[in-house]
């Protein structure tokens, strides 16, 4: 097996994510990508772009270096039960993407012996701009790296403890959806005061991106760059005090905690 062969067993959305950016992928070539789904027919059309597709998840394990498990976490156990056979504990390197799944819980599975790593990626890593957190266990800094630089080529990482991986989940992946939503709502406000919709959306993207990309580049607190942006009696401080007077923190505080909550459940 190629040591950048990578089988993704399990290619829901976030799966198709993960494949998506690594399809751009400079290191990992299309034909040393295995995808895995019971049903064939949603993945079909990745063996266009040279992906091997299969419902066969032990075979995809046995050619493959790497093994992500982008399984929903129901039913990650049973996976593991399945492809234990044909994990070798020397060659292969297990990631799992399965929310509220530790990694003692696979190896009582798959073995101690095993080089097991949790990792939340979010579905940016189709564009190549996942933000993915990582935690394993004692595994070799050799197969550490080479799981790094799996997701690296779908965005960036952080290596965390494994307590955090729950929140990780809520303000990396939720986070998502919760930015999406803001982004919709801005939407909606841009066409109620005068803008096309297509227009509309043009001017949030960009402002998004352009706000993140602020913070990246230089650094600062949010509170500094909105700073900038706020003249005494003018629209800007306006607008932001009338979003917190009806609780515009405070929900999206609300929310994250909430979500949250619901992983400890």
């Amino acid at each position: 097996m190629s040591p950048s062969s990578v089988a993704i067993i399990g290619c829901g959305n976030l799966g198709l994510s993960i494949i998506g950016g690594l399809l751009n992928s400079e290191v990992i070539q299309a034909n040393e990508i295995i995808a895995t789904r019971r049903n064939i027919s949603k993945i079909q059309h990745l063996s266009a772009k040279g992906v091997e597709v299969t419902s066969d998840n032990i075979a995809a394990v046995q050619q493959s270096k790497v093994i992500v498990l982008a399984v929903k976490p129901y039913n990650i156990i049973a996976i593991c039960e399945e492809i234990k056979s044909a994990i070798n504990t020397e060659e292969h390197i297990i990631v799992s993407t399965a929310t509220g799944i530790t990694i003692a819980e696979i190896e009582a599975v798959l073995g101690t012996e095993t080089s097991i790593l949790r990792a939340m990626p979010n579905t940016a890593a189709t564009v190549e701009e996942s933000l993915t957190c990582i935690c394993a266990n004692e595994i070799s800094k050799e197969d550490y790296q080479l799981v790094d630089a799996l997701f690296n080529e779908v965005g960036t990482t952080i290596r965390i403890d494994e307590n955090l991986m729950e929140a990780a989940t809520v303000l990396g992946a939720c986070g998502i959806a919760f930015v999406l939503r803001f982004m919709r709502a801005m939407v909606q406000g841009g066409i109620q005061i005068g803008f096309d919709a297509r227009t509309a959306e043009a001017i949030v993207n960009q402002t998004v991106k352009g706000a993140s990309q602020l913070l990246l580049e230089n650094g600062e607190h949010p509170e500094f760059e909105i700073d900038k942006v706020t003249t005494p009696k003018g629209c800007t401080i306006t607008g932001l005090n009338e979003m917190e007077h009806n609780g515009f923190s405070s929900s999206l505080i609300k929310g994250i905690v909430k979500s949250f909550d619901k992983i400890a459940d």
